[in-house]
């Protein structure tokens, strides 16, 4: 694990991670060549490697997950058409508008209580046929969804929200950015849960700790018309292997270390919620969602106390924090996070 600072503890998201030891020694003797025109053998190996994961014809290195979401919506659907997709999901409320943007997609948001679709909620979404209303063409799913606290889309509800989806003719792409934590909390493998949508998206960038990038997956006229769609969005890369053989490295390397991060969530949580004024849900993965019940519990005031403290979060609503473990977070870190906070709150009740 890479040497941690004493004094810092940072949950602000998984993306924080700096590559192991053994990462950069795969980074330096990476072989690569000009990935655009298709000559970088390690790129190469981290997309047939991607592919088989999650049981597709063909998968597609790309800098971000947001590009990769993008490309997916404008591979799948139509201008002047609507992508169905949670209120509160990751591609809605956190990529910029960019569906619309480049594709002249309308996002149709689904309020749920919980962050989860249901079948009914779906198809009473999914627009009938007619000359004056938007037509679906697409409906998104993430899993796991990020703003209900890194929950699990169970796999029988994705085959039955995919179900309702295909039966009235409307294609799938999967917000798979955490889908290896889905896959390590669940039990259930990454091809199982993609077999469901036909473009998947996961990241190499957050619990598997890669420096950047993200996969995109589907068949192989999907992905030859997501290539382009890359290209004109300013993805092309040309020697990647030096990036791609971090994601390489990852997907071979750090899925059974993701159970410390889901266990440590866990430690989180429950010594946060013993906390006067504050509760915290248990997380099935590696997101804990604070909620400040105290009124006198400014949130800025307490992301201020808990930074000179060494701990750093995030804020993620009007009286909610997040912090995400990972592999740069061990126990002691969570031990120091858990004392801190606790303190700081004692403080700012007193």
């Amino acid at each position: 694990m890479p040497a941690r600072p004493e004094s810092t503890v940072d949950l602000r998201s998984d993306t924080v991670t700096r590559p192991t030891p053994a990462m950069r020694r795969a980074i330096a003797e990476a072989e690569v060549g000009d990935a655009v025109l298709g000559d970088d053998p390690t790129v190469a190996e981290l997309e047939r490697v991607a592919a088989e994961l999650v049981g597709k014809e063909a998968a597609l290195f790309f800098p971000s997950g947001i590009m990769a979401n993008a490309a997916a919506l404008l591979v799948l659907g139509r201008p002047g058409t609507e992508a169905v997709i949670e209120a509160s999901g990751h591609i809605l409320n956190y990529e910029e508008g960019a569906a619309a943007a480049w594709g002249g997609i309308q996002l149709h948001a689904v309020p749920t209580p919980d962050g989860l679709l249901t079948p009914e909620l779906v198809a009473e979404r999914i627009r009938p046929p007619s000359p004056y209303v938007p037509q679906t063409s697409l409906l998104c799913l993430e899993n796991t969804h990020n703003s209900a606290g890194g929950k699990v889309l169970p796999l029988d509800r994705m085959g039955a929200l995919a179900g309702v989806a295909r039966e009235r003719g409307v294609r799938v792409h999967l917000d798979g950015a955490r889908l290896s934590n889905a896959s390590v909390a669940s039990g259930v493998a990454m091809r199982d849960y993609a077999a469901h949508a036909d473009t998947v998206m996961f990241a190499l960038s957050k619990g598997l700790g890669a420096p950047v990038g993200s996969m995109l997956a589907g068949d192989a006229e999907a992905m030859e018309r997501a290539w382009r769609v890359r290209r004109r969005l300013g993805g092309g890369m040309r020697q990647a292997g030096i990036l791609a053989a971090a994601g390489l490295y990852a997907l071979r390397n750090h899925f059974p270390r993701l159970e410390e991060d889901h266990r440590r969530a866990k430690e989180l949580a429950a010594a946060v919620s013993s906390v006067e004024g504050v509760a915290a849900a248990e997380p099935e993965t590696n997101i804990v969602m604070i909620d400040l019940r105290e009124p006198r519990l400014d949130p800025t005031a307490l992301l201020a106390a808990l930074e000179r403290r060494g701990v750093r979060m995030v804020q993620f609503g009007p009286r909610r924090l997040r912090a995400v473990t990972h592999l740069d977070v061990d126990d002691a870190g969570i031990e120091h996070a858990s004392s801190a906070f606790s303190d700081v709150v004692g403080e700012l009740l007193a």
